[in-house]
C-alpha cells in the first residue's frame, strides 16, 4: 500500500491514481486537512503531494511537522518515497536541506524542460526518462540547499534543484508529473502573478508527451514499491 499525503483538495493525486492502479499498486490517500492522521512510520511506499502553503507554514498547516517526520523516517529506512513540489521541499527540509520561500527567480509556470544530470543515468526512478522531461510547474518556492549527501538529479533553466534523491529510494521532484489540464488550469486561474491562458495552452499542446512521461514515472515508482515490499 502506498500512502499519499494530500495537503489540499485542489492538489490531488490526479492522473497518478489511475496510472499507479494500472501498474498494480494500491493507494491510500490521507487528508490531514480533513482530520486524517499522518502516520509516524511509512508503509510500503509514500507520496507527498503539493500545495499552496510553504514548507515552513506549520501554523497554517499543523500536520506539516508530522509529515516531515514521516519523510525523514522513510528516507532513513529506504521506503520508496516521492515528494512532488511542496512534497519535495518538505523532503529536503526534513533531511537537512533548506527551502527558499518566494525564491528570487520568481514563479516558474507552464511546462518546464527538466534536464537530467549525469548522476541520473543509473537512477532506478529517473534514469533513461525523456531528456528534457516535460514537467508541468506552478511554483514560487524552491529547494535552496539539498540535504547533506543527497544526489542532485535534474535541473531547469530557472531552478537548479528540479529533482534529487535522498538515501536509496526517496525522490523529490519540483515539477508535477501527476497533473491534469483541469487541475493545472485551476491553479493558474487562482494565482494573480500567472497569465493563465498561455500556460494552460502550453500544457494542452504538450499533453501527449506530459502523459507519456508522467505515466512512465508513475509505473516505475509502483514497480520500485512492489519490489521493495516483496518477501525476501
Amino acid at each position: 500500500m502506498i500512502d499519499v499525503v494530500e495537503h489540499e483538495p485542489g492538489c490531488p493525486l490526479d492522473r497518478f491514481g489511475g496510472w499507479l492502479e494500472d501498474a498494480g499498486a494500491k493507494v491510500r490517500v490521507l487528508r490531514p486537512y480533513a482530520g486524517d492522521a499522518v502516520p509516524s512510520t511509512p508503509g510500503d511506499g509514500l507520496i507527498v503531494l503539493g500545495g499552496q502553503v510553504d514548507a515552513y507554514a506549520d501554523d497554517a498547516a499543523p500536520w506539516l511537522p508530522a509529515t516531515r517526520v514521516l519523510l525523514r523516517a522513510a528516507a532513513a529506512d529506504g521506503t520508496p518515497t516521492l515528494g512532488i513540489c511542496l512534497g519535495a521541499q518538505l523532503l529536503a527540509l526534513a533531511c537537512g536541506g533548506t527551502v527558499a520561500v518566494g525564491a528570487a527567480p520568481g514563479r516558474e509556470s507552464g511546462v518546464v524542460d527538466v534536464h537530467w544530470r549525469p548522476e541520473a543515468a543509473g537512477d532506478p526512478l529517473l534514469g533513461d526518462l525523456p531528456d528534457p522531461f516535460p514537467g508541468p510547474s506552478m511554483h514560487a518556492d524552491a529547494v535552496a540547499e539539498l540535504p547533506p549527501g543527497a544526489v542532485w538529479l535534474g535541473s531547469s533553466a530557472m531552478y537548479p534543484h528540479q529533482a534529487f534523491r535522498v538515501g536509496a529510494a526517496a525522490w523529490g521532484v519540483q515539477f508535477h508529473p501527476e497533473v491534469s489540464e483541469p487541475t493545472f488550469a485551476g491553479w493558474a486561474r487562482e494565482l494573480p502573478d500567472v497569465d493563465a491562458a498561455p500556460v494552460v495552452r502550453e500544457l494542452a499542446g504538450r499533453d501527449a508527451e506530459v502523459v507519456a512521461a508522467g505515466r512512465e514515472l508513475a509505473t516505475r515508482f509502483a514497480r520500485i514499491v512492489e519490489t521493495a515490499a516483496a518477501p525476501r
